[in-house]
């Protein structure tokens, strides 16, 4: 067998698998890392939302605060204030 055929036979049966296991790695890490980073913006998402309905939790927890630190009078008066704001506008949307 001359140099050429076993150098060329060589390339065929070892080169080929090996570059074709080569390829296939690649495009398997190359699919993980897209997956990756979909889920890194998913993550990202939910943590923007959780983000944003602690803050809304923060204002109510304020609210309640500033209820229970304020005289009573003062607290009827608001709440009164805010069933009356919230019955002029239930009644403008009704007339619409």
């Amino acid at each position: 067998m001359s140099p050429a055929i076993f150098i060329t036979a060589e390339l065929i049966f070892v080169g080929l698998p090996f570059a074709t296991v080569l390829y296939m790695a690649h495009r398997f890490f190359n699919v993980r890392e897209k997956k990756l980073d979909v889920e890194a913006r998913l993550v990202a998402e939910k943590a923007a939302q959780y983000a944003a309905s602690n803050k809304e939790l923060e204002q109510r927890v304020r609210v309640l605060e500033q209820i229970v630190t304020d005289s009573g009078v003062q607290t009827a008066s608001q709440i009164e204030a805010l069933r009356e704001r919230s019955r002029i506008t239930s009644k403008s949307v009704q007339e619409s």
